[in-house]
């Protein structure tokens, strides 16, 4: 768990970034289960991953109330991207949309997110507005104009291990060979890995395996409940896919459980009931960190 104190580092200390970068290349998937706060990211973390995800749909569930329809702003992403990096002391990954713009739009997110610490970030050739990629309706700019995206992207970085991951949206819009092509020449113009979006049968997961496989580490969204069928991971594993997010699995629970509380608390009018189901008081101050301030405390006090 990240601490208030920067981490001492030493000349062969590995930064998040090139620790993702050897976790993408490694012979198992890496797991990243989707972050949309601070919190959840620290959850991930203490449960063991090695990789936290932030959602972009969780991110605007999480700050808006909202779903993802492109009404967040750059800005606000790095924010929360920031503070999750922040939390943490895993490599973050994070959804940055379509850019927010451009590609002089592009050189400044890219920037942005490499200040606030992120391992790698993911952009993709949906049109501005965009939508979830499960979601119906979408539509995607030319292959051309996300070339030109990239190139700039590639340009933008200033730490070569800075992890750019390129998503198409294609499938949906024009098909799953558009969406074969374009992850070809994202490639080419420099994308680290390659994200093929919302393949709806396991016949067309295969093929995207099969079609891009050692052209670049492959992404698979484990959407849960969306449209991509719901793999078991040694399928994924066999398909060579190098990194899984499970995007919102973790928004999921956590409006399950309040929806529990507030229903208990609406019908008995206190939380007693509810209270054996959830961490107590000190189990959760515990888990935010509470005893490592209180160390700090006593090493800072006035003596």
């Amino acid at each position: 768990m990240a601490d208030l104190l920067p981490a001492k580092t030493g000349p062969t200390a590995r930064s998040p970034r090139a620790r993702l970068r050897e976790l993408l290349a490694a012979p198992e998937p890496l797991l990243a289960p989707g972050s949309y706060d601070a919190l959840s990211a620290r959850l991930i973390e203490q449960a063991g991953f090695d990789a936290v995800y932030m959602t972009g749909f969780g991110s605007t569930a999480g700050l808006l109330g909202r779903p993802d329809v492109g009404l967040l702003t750059g800005t606000e992403m790095v924010d929360n991207a920031r503070r999750i990096v922040a939390a943490v002391d895993r490599p973050v990954i994070a959804d940055a949309d379509t850019g927010y713009g451009n590609a002089i739009n592009v050189l400044r997110t890219v920037a942005a997110y490499e200040q606030a610490g992120v391992a790698g970030i993911h952009l993709e050739d949906q049109v501005m507005p965009k939508k979830c990629g499960h979601m119906s309706g979408k539509a995607v700019i030319p292959a051309d104009e996300m070339v030109g995206k990239l190139r700039a992207a590639v340009a933008a970085r200033r730490d070569p291990d800075f992890v750019l991951i390129a998503r198409t949206d294609a499938a949906a819009v024009h098909g799953l060979d558009e969406a074969i092509d374009r992850a070809h020449r994202y490639a080419e113009a420099g994308a680290d890995a390659l994200f093929v979006e919302a393949p709806t049968s396991e016949a067309d997961i295969a093929r995207v395996a099969e079609e891009l496989r050692g052209v670049a580490p492959l992404v698979f969204n484990w959407a849960e409940g969306g449209r991509t069928p719901p793999l078991p991971l040694a399928r994924i594993r066999e398909l060579g896919f190098a990194l899984v997010i499970f995007p919102i699995g973790t928004l999921l629970a956590a409006t399950a459980g309040i929806r529990t509380l507030l229903a208990q608390l609406r019908t008995a009018g206190t939380p007693t009931e509810a209270l054996p189901g959830l961490p107590s008081f000190t189990e959760f101050t515990d888990l935010i960190g509470l005893p490592g301030i209180t160390e700090l405390e006593q090493r800072f006090s006035a003596r």
